[in-house]
């Protein structure tokens, strides 16, 4: 490449940016339209969602749960490595089947599929204590699905699992605000996505354009 054509590329790229510049109005304007286009639809077709948790200690000791005694690291260490398997046993039909059947005492009709979808379950920073959160478009039925969970799991596991059993360690209360969907952040993208959009627009009609405009 020459010096010449490198002068040349380097003044249309000034152009370039002079022309974004003169229509800086259409990139804000653009920015803006899009955005609230976002916001509404955050706002209109967007359920907010609501989050509800419920911590359950793992005990493997053969010592009931009530006795002073000290437990070993041995007890510790195989109560973290139960986690995953309780977590399992938690989302098999069998358990949310009965989870299901208890929620209809409530008046609450959720199916094994929806249930499923609305429950995650993990250890706490690797600890014999475990997170069963429920997320749900209502704040009230994630709190009643996780405490229900609360009743059922302990004895699902001990009736399953021999010489372990679970205790609640805090009970779900019902959430005070939605986790999501985060309006402030979709506005932000939707504002961006038009700044860049009237931005390769402007661009296009540039180079598109094939007449002389000056010496």
């Amino acid at each position: 490449m020459n010096q010449n054509d490198q002068q040349i590329m380097e003044i249309d790229f000034l152009k370039l940016v002079q022309v974004v510049l003169r229509r800086w109005w259409v990139v804000i304007l653009s920015g803006l339209l899009v955005a609230a286009v976002f916001l509404g639809y955050t706002i209109g077709f967007i359920q907010p969602q609501y989050e509800s948790s419920v911590l359950f200690y793992v005990n493997n000791s053969t010592v009931p749960i009530g006795t002073k005694i000290g437990i070993s690291s041995v007890d510790i260490n195989t109560a973290k490595t139960l986690v995953d398997t309780y977590c399992v046993i938690l989302k098999t039909r069998l358990t949310l089947d009965d989870v299901s059947n208890e929620l209809s005492k409530s008046g609450l009709t959720y199916s094994f599929g929806q249930l499923n979808g609305m429950i995650n379950c993990g250890s706490e920073e690797g600890t014999e204590i475990f997170r069963v959160t429920v997320t749900c478009n209502h704040p009230s039925d994630a709190c009643t699905i996780a405490n229900t969970i609360a009743d059922v799991l302990p004895q699902k596991i001990s009736s399953i699992v021999d010489g372990s059993s679970v205790r609640v360690v805090d009970y779900a209360v019902v959430s005070s605000g939605r986790i999501s969907p985060n309006y402030g952040k979709n506005t932000m993208i939707g504002f961006a996505v038009g700044v860049v959009f009237a931005i390769a627009v402007l661009v296009v009609l540039y180079l598109l354009n094939d007449t002389i405009t000056s010496e």
